[in-house]
């Protein structure tokens, strides 16, 4: 295999998002190392589906698009969510819910294509991966169509809003780290789980955070302000402080 320089990239970018993700997980919430970590994530995360998006056309893999076309969206969308003020929306929601109208619609007829094709692929790909991304984009449409007629979102909803688009996006970079390239760790790894295990952790982490969010008093009680780049809440007893 050639290693071109946009290949480079798009190892150098997924290796750095993974490892930004975790930091910034591992960070007290809303710290500035926190908010450090979560700056690099996004740029990284971006760099990662934009790159992904151009190999998968230069490499003739094209069943990869709707994968890094999801990544790219639901970072950028948990970016402005985070950036913006409570109870705000503009042409960039309309214009990112017509780009997942369209990943949707994408993953869909390819996933009703390889379902009726003889060897059960689309583009190289079985119709499992394309009903995940599909059901992960549905869930993304519903709720940007009800932030959009609400003219909004705030206090709870907001940061869910942002946490879980974040969470599925380290998911997204380390599962094409840990799972995709399995070949490149020890045996040992590879046959006790933990591979399996850091894949799935962001998406464990994600259902954690969503639990407490709704759950905790602090966050249904209060809209939070301006949510620092991939900020996350800090709780102590049962008051929200937002840092």
């Amino acid at each position: 295999m050639s290693f071109s320089p946009i290949l480079l990239s798009h190892i150098a970018a997924g290796t750095v998002g993974m490892l930004s993700g975790f930091v910034a997980v591992a960070f007290l919430k809303g710290s500035n190392r926190h908010r450090i970590a979560g700056n690099v994530f996004v740029i990284a995360m971006v760099g990662l589906s934009l790159t992904g998006v151009y190999l998968s056309f230069a490499k003739d893999v094209v069943g990869n698009v709707p994968g890094a076309t999801l990544t790219f969206y639901l970072v950028v969308t948990s970016w402005m969510t985070a950036r913006r003020r409570a109870m705000e929306t503009g042409i960039f929601d309309w214009a990112a819910l017509l780009l997942i109208l369209a990943v949707e619609a994408l993953t869909l007829t390819w996933g009703v294509e390889a379902a009726k094709s003889p060897n059960g692929l689309k583009y190289g790909q079985p119709i499992g991966p394309y009903l995940l991304l599909g059901s992960v984009a549905g869930l993304a449409i519903v709720g940007d169509i009800r932030m959009l007629v609400r003219g909004g979102i705030s206090g709870a909803q907001r940061l869910a809003r942002h946490l879980w688009r974040m969470c599925f996006a380290l998911f997204v970079a380390a599962a094409s780290i840990f799972l995709a390239r399995q070949h490149l760790f020890p045996a040992l790894l590879r046959k006790t789980g933990v591979l399996y295990l850091l894949s799935f952790l962001p998406l464990v982490l994600m259902i954690f955070w969503l639990i407490r969010v709704r759950f905790a008093k602090a966050y249904k009680e209060r809209a939070i302000g301006r949510i620092p780049l991939a900020a996350t809440p800090r709780v102590r007893g049962h008051e929200y402080e937002h840092v």
